[in-house]
């Protein structure tokens, strides 16, 4: 599997803001493995961070013609260009500092300046696997004339079509297999348009305050404004892809598979990363189990010894005896390990999270044995131990242990643990069963 990749440096970008027109600093930073894309609002205070993701996109009044992502009352406005920068160079993980609410549009109005300034600062790998979302089986979304459809591919795959009532737009279609240097040699130079007709009513509805014919293609009925000639003949449609692959980035995790669009704009695309990931959640076999206790609290409280703060399992869904358990935690912000890891970023540890993961295999050992009050078990070993994304505040855990090998008190387990349908940690835990 390929490797993850960040940046090996600061990449710094100033520029006015395509709709605010508000002047702002963008500087891109390495981050850790998995932990993703986040932006962090340096001019407030405490400097609230807003993760990429779906949760943080769409259905904003304030998103019209762009890409809008917030987390409480935070937001960071025009987001596609940057983040279509990051996923178009094959980058996981960056954090985005940003001393103002709209991400700087570029002097000349596309992708290809902070392509630029990410190459210059450079791009490193990190030791973890990527783990792309891999479209298993079509999904489509279509919306007021726009349509998108993903299906299966090895690798990613963007066709797109627009179709505008402007004879110097008309039809355009492209598709392009979207490699690091493809990205940067046939898409991040395309420049934002817009028709001229359509200028005052974006200006009356209090948009592109900091657009000119320096940051944007303005299309008249005759002619084209611009400060120089088109790129391409086809430079409108390949604006379009440059947006949508921005867009698809919302996943948090690269894409792999055929995505075909037909006039859809970043409403429609945010709709369909939605649609994306519900259907990955609803694929989760652990959905049917959701509604089930097995054991609740109070029946674990009555097998396992731990008690607050160390008591990390919530509920048991299922237990096959001697073979299997499937066990639930909630991870709320009242956690006590938040308070310390780490201030104003909370994540939960991963040692903690092998820790629920062998409690919830605890239940199944303590189940199977007499007289499990006069018991305990001892953890005596992990194997092959993988952390595949944080955990935050909010998400909900649920791990799925297997017995791999169980001779007199001594057991193997084969232990996974899921959020929203996507596996987070992985381990072999070793354990003993011993008297109290």
């Amino acid at each position: 599997m390929p490797q993850q990749r960040t940046l090996a440096g600061p990449a710094t970008i100033r520029g006015i803001g395509l709709h605010t027109g508000i002047e702002t600093q963008l500087t891109l930073k390495p981050a850790e493995a998995d932990t993703g894309v986040r932006f962090v609002r340096v001019d407030i205070s405490g400097r609230p961070e807003v993760r990429v993701c779906p949760e943080n996109a769409g259905n904003l009044a304030s998103a019209m013609r762009r890409t809008v992502l917030r987390a409480g009352s935070t937001e960071v406005h025009t987001v596609e260009h940057v983040l279509a920068s990051l996923a178009g160079l094959s980058i996981d993980n960056a954090v985005l500092e940003i001393d103002g609410p709209e991400a700087p549009e570029p002097i000349d109005g596309s992708a290809r300046p902070i392509v630029e300034a990410i190459l210059a600062a450079g791009i490193a790998e990190q030791k973890a696997e990527r783990r792309p979302l891999k479209l298993a089986e079509p999904i489509a979304h279509s919306e007021r004339g726009a349509q998108i459809i993903g299906l299966p591919h090895d690798g990613f795959r963007i066709s797109f079509t627009i179709h505008y009532d402007s004879a110097l737009v008309g039809t355009q279609h492209a598709s392009y297999e979207i490699t690091p240097e493809t990205f940067a040699k046939e898409i991040a130079p395309a420049r934002t348009f817009v028709l001229f007709r359509d200028v005052q009513a974006l200006r009356d509805a209090g948009m592109i305050k900091g657009g000119s014919t320096r940051n944007a293609v303005v299309v008249h009925d005759d002619r084209i404004e611009s400060d120089e000639p088109l790129r391409y003949q086809d430079e409108f449609v390949r604006h379009k892809i440059l947006d949508l692959i921005g867009d698809l980035s919302l996943l948090g995790r690269p894409i792999e598979g055929h995505v075909l669009s037909l006039r859809s704009g970043h409403d429609s695309n945010v709709q369909f990363v939605k649609k994306i990931c519900a259907a990955q959640t609803q694929a989760s076999p652990y959905e049917k189990l959701a509604d089930l206790v097995h054991f609740d609290i109070q029946a674990i409280e009555r097998i396992m010894p731990h008690r607050y703060p160390m008591l990390l399992v919530d509920r048991i869904l299922l237990i096959e005896e001697g073979r299997r358990v499937v066990g639930l935690k909630n991870v709320t912000i009242n956690e006590p390990f938040f308070a310390g890891h780490f201030p104003g970023h909370p994540i939960m540890p991963a040692v903690l999270i092998i820790e629920a993961m062998a409690q919830v295999g605890g239940v199944l050992l303590l189940h199977t044995v007499d007289e499990p009050d006069d018991k305990l078990v001892y953890f005596m070993g992990i194997d092959k131990a993988k952390f595949r994304r944080p955990v935050l505040p909010g998400d909900q855990l649920i791990f799925d242990l297997e017995m791999a090998k169980m001779k007199s008190r001594i057991c193997k387990m084969a232990g996974r643990c899921f959020c929203r349908g996507q596996l987070v940690a992985e381990a072999d835990l070793l354990s003993m069963i011993v008297d109290r």
